[in-house]
């Protein structure tokens, strides 16, 4: 009998997981995608440059803003898509969770021989495999946007908070990948463990299951940003004391350079802060004010039946519906 796989720094799972998901990933594409041989080349790829990206985030736009004014005008009734939802959700939370544990699987090894200021600022730290997974989750970014479409053809609001989101974040992975920023495995992975949670937490609303945690999926993406910023104004600083102060360094409290772009600090600074903004004054409206709109919409239905599926919130501060009332009290009565 062969005994079962130890973990350690090197392998943290015991068994090494990337050429596995090689193996099959090269096979069902039939080779024509290897991730052992990617390399992100602008121009080469689908959505690596800007012009096609600002083209899809504006279609994205046009289409979910033009389909809510065309639902209005011409009275259509709204579109019961339960079971695509939960499909939706299910394919996105697995997708997070994989994307998860093979980044965690490159990250632990590095964290371990060479530190973390090594893994966020060095620029041997933006390794093949990991550009690899970076691409695949910015990908899912534009995948991301299907959430918004649920709610258009449900009619359901769309606030500010989530059609800005879907928009900012596709923008903001694409400014990392091209300044080739070795931070960006903290928001991605931090994104990433709120995502398995959130979806999770979706598809199980919309299968008619009630959970207590509800309140913490909104929590965790709180402290998501709060560490993200941590980690992105760290290495900010020292890039612009080095870039802009180069003489001072001896003065000013600093580690070292960081490698990257100016333009993907700048900009992840910028969008990241927005997002944490924007996210606790959404939560304060929801949960602390009991007077709020948003607040009774949650906690006044009555039977209490609608407070826990009545108010989807996604990760980076928007809204949704993660099934109907009357859904949920059917399920009860069956």
């Amino acid at each position: 009998m062969s005994s079962l796989p130890i973990p350690s720094f090197d392998h943290p799972f015991g068994v090494a997981l990337w050429p596995k998901f090689d193996a099959l990933v090269s096979t069902a594409s039939a080779g024509a995608f290897v991730p052992s041989e990617f390399a992100f080349v602008a121009g080469e790829l689908p959505l690596s440059t800007l012009p096609p990206v600002i083209v899809a985030i504006s279609t994205y736009y046009l289409v979910i803003f033009g389909g809510d004014f065309i639902f209005k005008k011409f009275q259509i009734k709204p579109f019961v898509l339960n079971g695509l939802f939960q499909i939706h959700n299910l394919f996105l939370t697995t997708l997070s969770l994989t994307l998860l544990v093979l980044m965690a699987e490159q990250l632990i090894p590095m964290i371990y021989h060479h530190g973390l200021f090594y893994a966020i600022c060095n620029q041997n730290a933006w390794t093949q495999p990991l550009v690899c997974l970076y691409y695949l989750n910015y990908l899912t970014k534009f995948c991301e946007f299907i959430d918004t479409v649920f709610l258009v053809v449900k009619q359901k609001k769309l606030t500010f908070l989530h059609t800005y989101h879907h928009g900012a974040t596709a923008l903001l992975c694409y400014t990392q990948l091209i300044g080739l920023t070795p931070i960006s495995w903290v928001p991605i992975t931090l994104n990433l463990g709120v995502h398995v949670v959130m979806y999770w937490y979706y598809f199980l609303a919309a299968r008619g299951i009630r959970v207590w945690w509800k309140e913490w999926v909104t929590r965790f993406q709180i402290i998501q940003f709060i560490l993200d910023l941590g980690f992105v104004y760290f290495a900010t600083y020292q890039k612009v004391v080095f870039t802009y102060f180069s003489s001072w360094t001896k003065a000013l409290p600093v580690c070292g350079d960081c490698a990257g772009s100016m333009l993907a600090a700048y900009s992840g600074c910028a969008i990241l802060s927005s997002y944490l903004v924007l996210f606790i004054a959404f939560y304060i409206d929801v949960y602390k004010r009991k007077g709020s709109v948003r607040s009774k919409r949650v906690k006044s239905v009555s039977g209490g039946v609608a407070a826990q599926v009545n108010e989807y919130v996604h990760v980076s501060g928007s809204q949704k519906i993660d099934t109907s009332v009357n859904s949920q009290v059917r399920s009860r009565k069956a």
